[in-house]
């Protein structure tokens, strides 16, 4: 079995301000993660070759100093590890960079055929959750979204069945093989990485690939020169000035104070009682 996992590189989001000035974010200093949703989608495709054995190759699209979380990856039992950079990437927004990943897991489907592709569900520098379904329509790959447990897996059969999470409750569904899953937050816990794990990591010799190396046909679809996303300003939320409504219960019932309390939601929002009174009339 042999599992691709896409992962980014990110700036610390607990960390990152917004110039008062260009408006826009000041990545100085700025401390560089593994995107923790990634981290879910990793976790996972650890678990499948911990119980079928076989190969997860860690694959990610960024600069040379991209290396260490990739290395961090291979710390957690991650077997192979591909960092696809070059100068021509530079400025890709999603379309382009779906297609530089695309291009670079059909590179490493040529040395053994990829059965699954593992993504979070999106970035905390991004969070259009683009990537994931833009790799598997380049690549003809069922996708799966939002996926929160992986219930099968027939290799014989080449079927997979997943829990997904949906609005409304969870749907359970069934494919085929190769497909692409992006995982959802809280679906698993990472591991701790091992002594042993930590030292090959420090000693692993991580992949290099320029846009020739990952099998790049049109240079016109990478970089700023394929992406059409045009961002014209970045600005920080404005600080909240509502307070908290405190409800004392010590000399209240608490059926009255929870029922004032939904009265007051409901008046101030009242789209949320319609919501509830369609939805349990239904």
């Amino acid at each position: 079995m042999h599992i691709v996992v896409c992962i980014k590189q990110v700036p610390d989001s607990a960390q990152i301000r917004v110039h008062p000035v260009t408006n826009t974010i000041m990545r100085q200093g700025v401390p560089a993660i593994v995107n923790p949703y990634d981290l879910f989608a990793l976790e996972e495709a650890l678990r499948l070759k911990d119980r079928f054995g076989g190969r997860v190759t860690v694959l990610c699209m960024g600069p040379p100093q991209a290396e260490e979380s990739l290395r961090k990856c291979i710390s957690f039992g991650a077997t192979d590890a591909v960092l696809v950079t070059d100068r021509a990437f530079a400025g890709a927004d999603t379309l382009a960079t779906s297609y530089a990943l695309a291009a670079a897991i059909r590179r490493i489907g040529q040395e053994q055929a990829v059965d699954l592709v593992f993504t979070g569900k999106q970035t905390i520098d991004g969070d259009t959750a683009q990537v994931g379904p833009g790799i598997a329509k380049r690549l003809g790959l069922n996708l799966l979204t939002y996926v929160s447990r992986i219930v099968e897996v027939d290799l014989d059969a080449r079927r997979l069945k997943v829990e997904r999470r949906a609005e409304g409750g969870v749907q359970l569904l069934d494919t085929a093989l190769p497909s692409l899953i992006t995982m959802l937050e809280g679906s698993n816990e990472m591991r701790f990485a091992s002594l042993d794990d930590m030292l090959r990591a420090g000693r692993f010799a991580v992949r290099r690939w320029n846009k020739d190396d990952a099998g790049i046909e049109d240079v016109s679809r990478i970089g700023l020169k394929g992406s059409p996303t045009v961002v014209s300003k970045v600005f920080g939320p404005t600080p909240r000035t509502d307070k908290a409504d405190m409800q004392v219960v010590a000399d209240t019932n608490v059926q009255d104070v929870t029922l004032n309390l939904l009265q007051k939601i409901f008046t101030a929002h009242p789209q949320i009682e319609a919501g509830l009174v369609e939805r349990l009339s239904a």
